[in-house]
């Protein structure tokens, strides 16, 4: 029997050196063809591949025919993300559902239809028997984006209409998987911590009468508990998670594997894979770790202190040495983040519940300070501001949420936005997404085998 073996052999680090060098090429070339790296323009503006309807983000107005930044604004359905979240915060209910049954079906629910809507999440959060055993339980991963891209990908095999592209047929893929996420999430969690922690397993299920950022902290906790503002603030991420504009990496990556016709799992696999990143869902991360490195090497939390270690950060003679400092800036938005400024009128208040008010002053100082050391250190075409990974990491934390968890519940919500576009792309019944890439390589001669040099 062949062993298999997952490290690196002296061949394969020989080989490796050809693959990076036969696919190094100057970056000058970009220009020269006009190529949009990463469909984004020279500056930073995102080349339009589509329409839609269902979100809409703006940081720049045409004032007397200049393009001119602006405050950031966020859209679902045409309507603004703060009314929305002023709306059902005022009525003190939970907005993540009334936020699903929007995005997917274009209109604000009734009363009626909310609760009947409600009613059919409830009824569809539960995985096929012996699920949670058979897949769940079985090879479980460290990562928990890898647990729910596996089990999205097995539940194609419990699905007698897996193929079936008919919008109503993945309108109901998507309503399951939208129930489901919380608790493949959750139960992955489970298992990891007791498999690699040695920490009891303890599986809940979940209960009708609570709202999916509840159903969260129930199946999370081993005694359930939860404050109504932890909720609160969770169901209020979920909502500013849940849809961020058909340009987001995930969201294209939704509307690019839709286009080729096949499956909802194996579209949603290809959209968790993106959102994994460290450079889109998994920034959040980042934040928090960069802000644990930050407390360890400073002494007194001083203004000059903090900034001189913003300076070693883009310098990159601090905390990962990528030159970047996490959760500033952004693809899109330059004066600020509208989701981001939300969360950030609740989080005071959190951290003088969790006694993390120390910690918030310092988010603060980062926050004020960052953009000023970055307009001395970089060439920007467009102002920085704190996004939302900068603030909901630290809520997450301030939760007592596992760092393993914050990604996943960014997918909780994101799934969402993805079902959304899906069923967009679908509708629009447009081509195959296959954009165009000019090749650069040089033409050569073929050489018979016996007269080939050994490469070096």
């Amino acid at each position: 029997m062949i062993k298999l073996t997952n490290k690196t052999t002296k061949k394969i680090k020989h080989l490796s050196e050809f693959a990076a060098r036969a696919n190094k090429f100057d970056p000058v070339l970009y220009g020269k063809y006009d190529v949009k790296r990463g469909l984004r323009d020279v500056d930073g503006k995102g080349v339009v591949a589509g329409l839609t309807e269902i979100s809409e983000i703006n940081s720049f107005k045409i004032i007397d025919g200049v393009k001119q930044p602006c405050k950031g604004e966020l859209f679902y359905r045409g309507y603004d993300i703060n009314h929305l979240v002023n709306g059902f915060l005022r009525e003190n209910r939970f907005g993540f559902e009334e936020t699903t049954y929007l995005l997917l079906f274009g209109k604000l629910p009734s009363h009626n239809e909310l609760e009947e809507f409600n009613s059919m999440l409830s009824e569809l959060r539960t995985l096929p028997v012996s699920f949670v055993r058979d897949i769940i339980m079985k090879a479980s991963s460290i990562d928990i984006m890898n647990v729910l891209a596996r089990s999205v990908l097995t539940l194609y095999a419990y699905d007698e209409m897996a193929d079936d592209v008919s919008i109503e047929n993945v309108l109901r893929q998507s309503l399951q998987l939208i129930a489901q996420f919380p608790l493949i999430s959750v139960y992955g969690y489970q298992v990891y911590t007791h498999y690699h922690s040695d920490n009891s397993l303890i599986i809940h299920k979940p209960k009708s009468q609570l709202s999916t950022s509840e159903n969260i902290l129930h199946l999370l906790r081993a005694n359930s508990k939860y404050t109504p503002l932890e909720a609160k603030l969770l169901d209020l991420l979920l909502v500013l998670h849940a849809e961020h504009g058909g340009g987001n990496n995930s969201s294209f990556t939704t509307h690019v594997v839709s286009s080729s016709g096949t499956d909802t799992y194996s579209t949603v696999a290809a959209s968790l894979g993106a959102l994994k990143g460290p450079k889109h869902g998994g920034a959040n991360i980042k934040v928090v770790k960069m802000f644990e490195d930050m407390k360890q090497n400073l002494n007194n939390r001083s203004d000059s202190e903090v900034e001189n270690y913003l300076v070693k950060l883009l310098n990159k003679e601090a905390f990962d040495k990528t030159g970047l400092i996490y959760g500033i800036g952004h693809a899109v938005y330059s004066l600020s983040d509208p989701r981001a400024e939300i969360i950030k009128s609740y989080v005071e208040q959190l951290a003088s519940e969790k006694g993390c008010t120390e910690d918030f002053e310092l988010y603060e100082k980062v926050e004020r300070l960052a953009p000023q050391v970055i307009a001395e250190k970089r060439k920007i075409y467009k102002g920085v501001s704190a996004n939302i990974d900068f603030y909901s990491g630290f809520v997450y934390s301030m939760l007592n949420l596992p760092i393993e968890l914050y990604t996943p519940i960014f997918a909780i919500a994101r799934i969402v936005g993805w079902s959304t576009h899906r069923i967009e792309e679908l509708v629009g019944g447009g081509k195959i997404i296959r954009p165009g890439y000019e090749s650069v390589a040089k033409r050569r001669r073929y050489v018979a085998i016996d007269k080939r040099g050994i490469s070096k």
